[in-house]
């Protein structure tokens, strides 16, 4: 491939949620009396906004989302942006792509403060040239993220015919062919079936992304058996 800039989805893609996520959710709904709905289905509601995935949960309802949510939030911050670490080998992606002047840039269906808070906490602000989420919690636009891609195009002055959207749910493929984006789908997050048919390209590792976007002797550099073999510790 030949890009100018890669805009990448944030939990499932750079940062492997470690259990938070779920384990969060699974603790929110309970604490509100609702049952547990098991793993695949709580799953199944990492990527759209909690507002829009939390309504397909039996139980949840207009009454007690917003009390759910701020229970999940609060727990998140308390336990789960600690436990999150990035997948192996991206950190020195994200490096090598700037080092090549390739904009890099996090589109995050995460409030977008809240996504800032889980850059910091992973020190992965120096790898970034910008961070564009949602506003709120509420998902406005619905489980869609061609807004945010959008933003993330418009704000950096960017050439869609030259980036790229990485991701691992089919919401950021969709944004990205919303956007007339070339979409690179990675198989190590929370995609459920066949949904990453749909990109244009699909990566099952962090080295095969790097070649995809850097090109084989670039992506050499970068010792990822090594690194692997540091994240599987």
């Amino acid at each position: 491939m030949s890009v100018a800039s890669v805009l990448f989805d944030l939990d499932g893609t750079l940062v492997d949620p470690a259990g938070s996520i779920t384990s969060g959710i699974r603790y929110a709904l309970v604490a509100h009396g609702i049952a547990d709905p098991g793993e695949e289905r709580i799953e199944a509601l990492v990527g759209p906004p909690l507002q829009i995935g939390l309504r397909t949960v039996d139980g949840v309802d207009e009454k007690n989302i917003d009390g759910i949510i701020d229970t999940y939030r609060t727990r998140y911050a308390e336990v789960g942006m600690a436990q999150s670490k990035l997948y192996p080998g991206i950190r020195q992606l994200l490096a090598a792509l700037r080092g090549r002047g390739i904009h890099v840039a996090v589109t995050t269906a995460k409030p977008e403060q809240i996504a800032r808070e889980l850059i910091a906490a992973q020190k992965l602000e120096d790898c970034l040239d910008a961070v564009h989420g949602n506003s709120s919690e509420h998902g406005g636009h619905g489980s869609s993220k061609a807004h945010i891609v959008a933003a993330a195009l418009e704000a950096g002055g960017l050439d869609p015919a030259r980036s790229v959207v990485v991701g691992d749910r089919h919401y950021d493929i969709d944004a990205a062919k919303a956007n007339a984006v070339a979409s690179i789908g990675v198989d190590w997050g929370f995609a459920q079936g066949d949904e990453l048919d749909i990109a244009d390209y699909r990566v099952s590792t962090t080295a095969g992304l790097a070649q995809l976007l850097l090109g084989a002797e670039a992506a050499k550099q970068i010792n990822f058996h090594e690194l692997m073999q540091e994240g599987a510790q």
